[in-house]
């Protein structure tokens, strides 16, 4: 439970995230493929999919499964608008994990 500083300093934090270029560039994108639902589902089943295999699999069969995975989803990939949410996902997700990694960093945290 956040005490009363806590909650305000991650406020903060969360309101520094939403003014960044990256994090505009990805609601945009979200909500621009989101009014195409049957595509955005699509785009879900793509994600979790990947996500299934990159947890599942290791070593040569990862790498094997993820180029398969690449080679069935090479067309679908070709949409802008796939492209474009899917790029701006990852570059909205990296930098959360830069930011996680910075304060677990910052904490000494192993």
């Amino acid at each position: 439970m956040l005490d009363k500083g806590m909650k305000a300093a991650s406020e903060k934090l969360v309101n520094s995230v939403k003014e960044t270029e990256i994090y505009r560039k990805y609601s945009y994108q979200l909500e621009k493929i989101k009014r195409n639902p049957e595509l955005f589902e699509k785009v879900n089943e793509f994600r979790q999919r990947n996500y299934e295999i990159q947890n599942t699999s290791q070593g040569n069969e990862l790498f094997e499964k993820m180029d398969a995975f690449e080679r069935e989803y090479e067309k679908f990939r070709e949409n802008p608008i796939v492209d474009d949410f899917l790029r701006a996902e990852l570059a909205f997700c990296r930098m959360m994990q830069e930011i996680n990694i910075y304060i677990t960093e910052k904490l000494n945290f192993e």
